[in-house]
């Protein structure tokens, strides 16, 4: 079972200095120079989604993080064949299995694991015999949880989303439910031996409360410290992250 040794680590996802990118079609900003300067203002770890419809990262930029590197690199994909052969190709440190639907502004929820036991069971095992270490992005969800513990995932990542909506929308009571949802289900994913990361719409002020939970071993922020750089850099924005992590574990 995983212990609570360790500082609580931080991965930065870079898909939307991409997104900036791809706008104007060109090469600037460059997401490779984001991950380096990441890096040097304490990330442990990269993350990058590499989608069906290449809307951000793209081919070049996994093969560029790749190569660049010095932190692990955490490889968001869905469970297709396709992105399966290119994790085997690069066998990065981890790969996030996440749900992807062409029509969707960003991941709208966690996978449906319970469902789809037997085909996803079959999915990541190629992957872990790679050794890649499986997380699985899922709902704070106990069946979905147990269901991810079934298939084999060293990882189980809970998507925060519901939590972050609520608080920016002032509904206080639906925040408070969903928080003390995550709490549980970070503590009953670690019972099953389940390491446990958390992530997305993360903020300044909802990083605390999450971070906070001892059996969260990693967060994982990307949107909001991108649209922050713009108006104070991206190396402070990530330090202030982390500032607020290290003193919500403290």
């Amino acid at each position: 079972m995983t212990d609570f040794a360790g500082r609580l680590r931080l991965g930065v996802n870079i898909d939307h200095v991409a997104t900036v990118r791809n706008a104007r079609g060109g090469a600037y900003p460059d997401p490779l120079r984001a991950a380096k300067i990441a890096e040097e203002a304490g990330a442990d770890g990269i993350t990058a989604h590499l989608r069906e419809d290449r809307r951000h990262i793209s081919d070049a930029d996994i093969d560029g993080l790749m190569e660049v590197l010095s932190v692990p690199l955490n490889f968001e994909m869905a469970a297709t064949q396709e992105m399966q052969a290119i994790a085997l190709r690069h066998k990065p440190h981890a790969v996030c299995i996440v749900p992807e639907k062409r029509e969707e502004k960003t991941t709208e929820g966690g996978l449906e694991v319970a469902r789809e036991e037997n085909r996803l069971a079959h999915f990541i095992a190629p992957l872990r015999d790679a050794g890649c270490r499986v997380s699985i992005f899922i709902a704070a969800d106990k069946r979905q949880i147990e269901a991810a513990h079934r298939i084999g995932a060293q990882v189980i990542e809970l998507h925060t989303g519901a939590y972050c909506d609520a608080h920016a929308e002032g509904d206080f009571a639906t925040r408070d439910r969903e928080l003390e949802a995550l709490r549980e289900m970070s503590a009953f994913a670690h019972s099953l031996g389940l390491e446990v990361h958390a992530g997305h719409g993360l903020t300044y002020d909802t990083v605390q409360p999450v971070a906070a939970f001892p059996e969260v071993m990693e967060l994982n922020i990307g949107h909001f410290l991108i649209g922050e750089s713009i108006f104070m850099g991206l190396d402070p924005a990530i330090r202030e992250m982390r500032r607020l992590m290290d003193s919500a574990r403290d």
